[in-house]
């Protein structure tokens, strides 16, 4: 994205010269330099507290209590484990989410203890999302040491099951119950302030198994082959023809089965990925490749005559796509606020975060970066950098400010769903 196609209306560009003005701003971004060391301890804390996913009670019980000691109001657990409060703000502005995700991809019994070595710290999740929930501590901490009052409120948290098979469960039971008191949502993960992610990448996942009788390859050959009937699905599915814009692409990840070399497999799974940027092409791809399951067992049974072989469909994964303009109110605010900590703004290309969920009900939503530098990102070699770590949440508290509005200071760039806009709509909800 060339930095010339980045748009500032002048809503927005006054917005962010009213903040930037403002003494109490200058005052909370020095003392968010300060605060690096703290948000670092924070952050080694957190990440030596296990939390694969679906067993993130423990580290969700402490980050709790972190919340309630930061006087946060309202706090509550839900059935899944998502642990969220508010901060009221002064007026009917609009609710706004700002959250990170506890869970990790590392299994129970994972060595999580932190390692300091060349003024990096190392362990399996101290990046993704250990910094993402030190950050949201630290954006709430300083907006009471400042006693900053926001006009719209602000929910403070943390989701479980973002990686993997948890298939976003945790952000999408948030919006089940909330879906009509969110107005905008920000999701912090590891990386550089400068990096916005503002479009979801969307994905389904399948287990699919082909059983038959299976026998010997000579004295019974003659009878359906789960595995030939996988070859046939597999030689199908990579023929398939999907669109480069929006990007669509299809995956046979892993395939399995089969007993020995003189053996007519009696089952074979593979597990396939499907992805795109597009919610309708996504669907789309999904029904093609479903057909192609189902054709490959019929045609292994057409082959010997036979109605033995049987396929099991099972869905693994399910993350929904969506997309938003490259000018929406929150992509804005998050390019003034980029450029008023001295980076460049970069429009990331499309992934899969928490933000999926709410970009797919149409609800604005953008993934920013908690900051330093890091590597090894899912392995046990992953690392953190926290060299001038503070520009993130100096970015992320200047994008929320822009949205839910300083009191005294600046209005919302969004406008809440408790505003009743009888005079039609307003600039700043586009």
């Amino acid at each position: 994205m060339s930095k010339n196609d980045l748009v500032i209306s002048p809503t927005v560009e006054s917005t962010y010269e009213l903040l930037l003005q403002d003494h109490v701003i200058k005052e909370v971004m020095e003392f968010l330099k300060i605060e690096n060391e703290t948000t670092l301890k924070d952050q080694i804390e957190l990440t030596e507290i296990p939390a694969p996913t679906f067993s993130e009670q423990v580290r969700g019980n402490d980050y709790r209590k972190r919340l309630e000691l930061l006087g946060l109001k309202d706090i509550h657990t839900d059935e899944v484990g998502n642990v969220f409060g508010v901060r009221p703000g002064t007026s009917s502005g609009p609710t706004i989410v700002v959250c990170s995700h506890l869970d990790t991809v590392f299994p129970k019994g994972t060595d999580v203890s932190v390692k300091h070595r060349d003024g990096k710290v190392f362990a399996p999740g101290i990046a993704d999302d250990g910094r993402g929930l030190a950050v949201v501590l630290t954006l709430l901490k300083v907006l009471n040491h400042f006693q900053i009052e926001t006009k719209g409120d602000i929910l403070f948290g943390a989701t479980v099951g973002e990686e993997g098979l948890g298939d976003l469960n945790g952000v999408k039971a948030l919006f089940e119950k909330k879906i009509k008191d969110i107005d905008a949502f920000i999701s912090v993960e590891p990386g550089s302030p400068s990096r916005i992610t503002y479009l979801a990448t969307g994905s389904r996942r399948y287990s699919v198994t082909y059983r038959g009788r299976g026998g010997h390859s000579f004295g019974n050959f003659g009878i359906p082959s789960a595995i030939h009937a996988l070859g046939r699905a597999v030689a199908m599915i990579s023929q398939l023809e999907t669109p480069s814009d929006p990007k669509t692409t299809f995956n046979v990840g892993t395939i399995n089965g089969g007993t020995s070399v003189n053996t007519i497999a009696a089952e074979a799974n593979m597990v396939i990925d499907l992805r795109s940027t597009s919610q309708k092409e996504l669907l789309n791809l999904e029904e093609n490749a479903l057909k192609i399951i189902h054709q490959a067992a019929a045609d292994e049974n057409k082959r010997w005559d036979s109605e033995d072989l049987q396929v099991e469909i099972t869905q693994v994964g399910d993350r929904p796509a969506g997309s938003q303009p490259m000018d929406a109110m929150i992509v804005q605010a998050a390019v003034a606020a980029t450029k008023a900590i001295g980076f460049e703004p970069i429009l990331d290309a499309p992934n899969s975060t928490d933000s999926n969920v709410p970009i797919s009900f149409g609800i604005p939503a953008v993934t920013l970066g908690g900051g330093g530098d890091f590597g090894g990102i899912h392995t046990l070699k992953e690392f953190f950098d926290p060299t001038n770590a503070y520009y993130g949440p100096q970015q992320i508290l200047l994008t929320l400010l822009g949205l839910v509005g300083m009191e005294g200071v600046s209005e919302p760039l969004i406008i809440g769903k408790k505003v009743d806009l009888k005079g039609g709509a307003d600039e700043r909800s586009c």
